[in-house]
Formats: C-alpha cells, sequence, structure tokens
C-alpha cells in the first residue's frame, strides 16, 4: 500500500480512538509508520533527503521505543504495509499533519495520566513526535529548495 493511504488510514483510527491504550497503539502505529517511510527515503528517496530521512527513521524508533508495543499481529501492523512510497512531498506533508496529530493526542493523554509511567511515556513520545515533524519539514524545505533552484 502507498505512504499516503496508510497514513491517512492512521489519521482516522488516532481520531476515533477513545481509550488511552487504543490512542496510545496508534501513536505507536504512526511512529512506527514514520520509521518505515524514513527509511525508504533514506534508501531509494531524492539525494538531499537522505540524512534529514535516517535522522527522521532513528527518532520515529525512539518513539516507538519510549511507548509499550501494542498487542498488534504482523497484518495490523501499518509500516508492515507499505510498498511504494509514491510522490516524496505528498507523503511528508500527510506525515507531517500525522505527527502533529499524534502530539495533540499524546498531550491530552499525558494531561489526563492517572500515573507518573504514562505521563513520563506521553511526554518522551511528544518529544519524538515533535522531533520527527521538524526532520519531515526539513525534508519539505529541501524538496522546494531544489524545485527552486532546477532551471525551467
Amino acid at each position: 500500500m502507498d505512504a499516503v493511504r496508510l497514513i491517512v488510514t492512521n489519521r482516522r483510527a488516532l481520531a476515533g480512538s477513545g481509550d488511552p491504550p487504543d490512542v496510545m497503539a496508534e501513536v505507536w502505529q504512526a511512529q512506527a509508520l514514520a520509521q518505515a517511510i524514513g527509511s525508504r527515503l533514506a534508501v531509494s528517496g531524492p539525494p538531499e533527503l537522505r540524512g534529514e530521512a535516517l535522522g527522521l527513521t532513528e527518532l520515529a524508533g525512539r518513539g516507538c521505543g519510549v511507548l509499550d508495543r501494542p498487542d498488534i499481529d504482523a497484518e495490523a501492523l501499518r509500516a508492515a504495509q507499505l510498498t511504494e512510497l509514491g510522490d516524496a512531498r505528498q507523503a511528508l506533508m500527510y506525515l507531517g499533519g500525522l505527527l502533529g496529530e499524534v502530539s495533540i493526542a499524546l498531550v491530552g493523554l499525558a494531561s489526563a495520566a492517572d500515573d507518573e509511567s504514562t505521563y513520563w511515556q506521553c511526554m518522551e513520545a511528544i518529544d519524538a513526535a515533535d522531533e520527527s515533524r521538524d526532520r519531515v519539514l526539513e525534508m519539505l524545505r529541501r524538496l522546494a529548495d531544489r524545485d527552486e533552484a532546477l532551471p525551467a
């Protein structure tokens, strides 16, 4: 499945999740998807994005690592369903939106957390999502710079 379809699916699932464990599972899915997209861009994306894409892969991996891994079977793991990136700019625009929504959802969870463990998991995951989004925005900027530099 292409990246944009997976991102849209993740956004819908995140928006539709209500219980904290479901929100955390969708946040984890989003970070895993960001990691897979970053990895794909680092290997086969435009050359000017490869360094930032590698950074995205690492940051999104950290985002997964700070959260408890949800009980998701391989067929439901969206990152494993990524077969093609499609248009890098479009995928990055959608991914940036998803990561912003992840941060918002995590702020809501952190503010309602009953225990310190959940609170700190959310805070670390917010940091990872925000830093991942910064990488996505930098990649979009680099694509824009490349397009401006191309002769008409």
